[in-house]
Formats: structure tokens, sequence, C-alpha cells
């Protein structure tokens, strides 16, 4: 049988939604389980499922009839069609809870664990948030105009959007002028994306092009920048290949005021998404550690130095540990141009398992931090526990893997469980952040 899903036309139903999925649809158990994007917990609807799957449906949303008293109007134009956000009809207090929810069930479906306490949700402003993305373009001859944006929802075309409300200033706004713009290039077809990169006194746009512009296209591209007090980076292939169209380059950053701390980052580098949240968070993992002047630190898949500088304001030192040259460089610039000298830096394969003569891989460490990607640590989890540190704090991406990795480290390792919560790093979207803090039993 074909795993692709069948496209169907089915007749209209009614139903009740019991819950919201982890991608922030709502989930319908009327005779096959539906998932029906726009829908909320609680609400009768309407609704005609359109894709079949074998042990699920995809549905359209037809009809709210009785709606929840939480749906709140989306501030967004484009909601309904761009699949950069699921859940702007939900209060975002409400998105909030949900995702700690969600934390909530992963922990106890696949770790059979609770936290003896649950950390008050980190929250930002949920609007004009977003400092990193990635933006679909795409020429359509036939409309004769340049699309800009994120992709459709269960599609992979580009959205026709006009702005953006969770994009960071000024590009949130800038959505049209940037197709505008794009349209008059004469390699409007040879440039399938956008790489956004705002800091916090400086937006950077590094546009994909598979073909060099021409004389003309640099003149526009120019005359956008000095327009609109952007910078523009061309990017022909992989990441060494980003260049800015103007010299000098500019200067990327982000402050962390509490640690009196100014982090330089180039325009494809990771950081988080949210300026606000990530200060916040930052903020309760200095807390939560409960450092001492005494204290050992290992920062594991610690990228330019988010967390590794600002805790090392507080403790004896600190090892920072990152699978990426780039960012390891970065770490280090950053903390010579801030003026930390008890801070050191590591390139390493984390996912990898042979560690061995590893200079960083050493026992003494107090304290570890890890902020894996979402596949998480699991990899790191029996090193993390031969080094017996008195606390670990893991920020993760993904509940599952979170659930996961701390199972492990509870019921195999002599960790316990002591604090888990949730941060509103990506509002209106189905993301769910969050961070957790074990001690050591032994």
């Amino acid at each position: 049988m074909s795993r692709r899903a069948a496209i169907v036309d089915g007749a209209s139903e009614t139903a009740v939604v019991a819950a919201l999925s982890q991608e922030g649809q709502g989930i319908v158990h009327d005779r096959k389980t539906a998932f029906v994007a726009g829908a909320l917990p609680g609400e009768t609807i309407r609704f005609r499922r359109v894709r079949r799957h074998r042990q699920y449906d995809e549905a359209r949303l037809e009809e709210i009839l009785s709606p929840a008293a939480a749906r709140v109007p989306p501030r967004c134009a484009h909601f309904e069609i761009c699949g950069g956000c699921a859940l702007q009809h939900l209060d975002n207090a409400l998105q909030l809870q949900l995702k700690q929810q969600q934390l909530a069930e992963s922990l106890e479906r696949l770790a059979r664990l609770a936290p003896a306490r649950w950390l008050a949700p980190i929250k930002s402003r949920p609007w004009s948030y977003r400092r990193r993305a990635r933006l679909g373009v795409k020429y359509v001859a036939r409309k004769g105009r340049v699309l800009v944006g994120f992709r459709e929802r269960g599609s992979n075309l580009v959205a026709s959007l006009e702005r953006c409300e969770v994009l960071a200033a000024p590009i949130g706004s800038l959505i049209a002028p940037l197709s505008e713009l794009i349209q008059q290039l004469s390699i409007r077809e040879r440039l399938p994306q956008i790489e956004v990169a705002v800091g916090d006194d400086t937006a950077a746009l590094v546009l994909r092009v598979l073909e060099s512009p021409s004389e003309q296209d640099g003149s526009r591209l120019r005359e956008f920048e000095a327009q609109h007090g952007i910078r523009i980076f061309l990017q022909s292939g992989g990441p060494d290949t980003v260049r800015a169209l103007s010299e000098p380059a500019p200067r990327l950053s982000y402050a962390l005021p509490e640690a009196d701390l100014e982090l330089e980052f180039g325009p494809t580098d990771f950081i988080q998404v949210n300026a606000e949240a990530n200060r916040a968070l930052v903020a309760a993992a200095g807390e939560l550690l409960e450092l001492t002047a005494e204290s050992r630190v290992l920062d594991l898949y610690c990228g330019l130095g988010n967390f590794s500088l600002a805790l090392a304001r507080r403790a004896h030192s600190v090892i920072g540990v990152e699978g990426e040259a780039s960012l390891i460089e970065r770490a280090r610039a950053n903390a010579c141009r801030n003026g930390i000298a008890n801070a050191q830096f590591f390139k390493a394969d984390l996912s990898g398992l042979d560690l061995s003569g590893a200079p960083w891989l050493r026992p003494g460490y107090t304290h570890i931090v890890l902020d894996p990607p979402r596949v998480g640590a699991r990899e790191m989890l029996p090193r993390i526990a031969q080094l017996a540190p008195q606390r670990v704090l893991y920020v993760s991406c993904h509940p599952g893997t979170l659930a996961r990795d701390l199972g492990l480290l509870v019921h195999e390792h002599g960790f316990e469980l002591l604090a888990a919560g949730v941060v509103d790093m990506f509002a209106h979207t189905a993301h769910v952040e969050s961070l957790a803090l074990l001690g050591s039993r032994r």
C-alpha cells in the first residue's frame, strides 16, 4: 500500500474537539481520528475529511458551531493560509498552559516522571519577537509576481503574504517590499530563500543566490538597504560563502544585561529566536543552578556562549563544548570581548561515542548544562552520569526527546527531577521549549 495520503472529499461532519495535537491541530475522535487545523478543544465544529491515512485523517474546518471561551481573533490576516503560526486563535496565556500540559503528558507517558516542582512559565512578548527565520521565495510566472514568506499550511508552496506579525522589526513589515524588490531583479528565478537575522541594533537578510546578481541588481539591493535601514548578505553556496553586499560588514549582536554581556553572532549562526525569552531563560538558569564562586560548570552544545558566558560571571570556571567549529570561534571571541577569562571552549562531536582523550571530559564538574538539538542528548547521558555533577539543567526544544533523556537520567543514572517548566520561545506556534532541573541522589 502506498504511504502517500489519499486525497478524499468526505461528507460534512459535526463533532466536538477532544484535544489539541502537538502540531496545534484540533483532534476529533469520531469514528476515525481526524486532525483539524484551526479547531480548539471543547468546540463543536463542522469539518470535512480531505486526506486519508491508515490511522487518522486530515480535515478542513468548515464552521465553528460553538466556539471555545479561549478563542481570540488572530492578529494576522494570513493566519489561515500561512504555516508560520498554528495558535494565533488561542489566548497566549492558554497557549503556555497547553504547552505545559503537553510537557507533563510526555514526562508521564514516556518517562513515568513528574517534577517535584513545576516552574512558572517563562513569558515574553508574543508579537514581533522572531529574530531568526527562513523565508521561502518563489517567482510565480502565471501570476507575474514574486512571493516571499513561510510555507502554506500542509504544503511546500510559499504563502502569499503582505507582512508578518511575529517577525522582529523591521523585517515583519518588509515582506511586501521584499517581494517587489526581488521581482525587479534579473535573478528573481534564481533566489529561492532568505534568512532573517535580527540583532539588538542591526537587522540582516541573507539572500541565497544561485546566480550572481547583475550590476543593476546590486544597485537595487543597496538602495533597499539604505531605504529600510537593514543590511543584506549574499550566499552562493555553503555557510563560508556568505558575504556582505556592502562594506563595511555589519556587526550583529545581542545583550544579556543581567550578566553584563554583549554577544556577537553571524547572520547564519544559531541563536535563540526570541531575545526577551532568551534573556529570561539565561537568568533562570543561573538561579536554578545555585552557583557559587567554587562551582565548575560544563556547558554541552554551548553554541556561541549564550549560557556559558553568563554562568561564568557566577562560577569559578566554565567549559563549553560544541560541534560546530565556527560557533566555538565565536564563543572564544565573545569571551575575549567581554573580558571573561574563566571560560574555555572546545570543539567535539557530541553525537559520537568516541570521546576518549577529550581534554574537557574529566571529573570535577559540579554543574552541567545542556541545550541539545531536537534529537536530544542520549549518547551523552552515560558521560554525564560518570561526571557525577550535583545539578544538571537540561534545556530542550522537543518534549519527546527531553522525556526520553530525563527518564534515562532518573531511572538508570541516579538523578531526581527537581523542577520543570516551559518557555514562551515560539509564541503562536506549536513548538514547545522547556527546561528541567535534575539533582544527584548519590
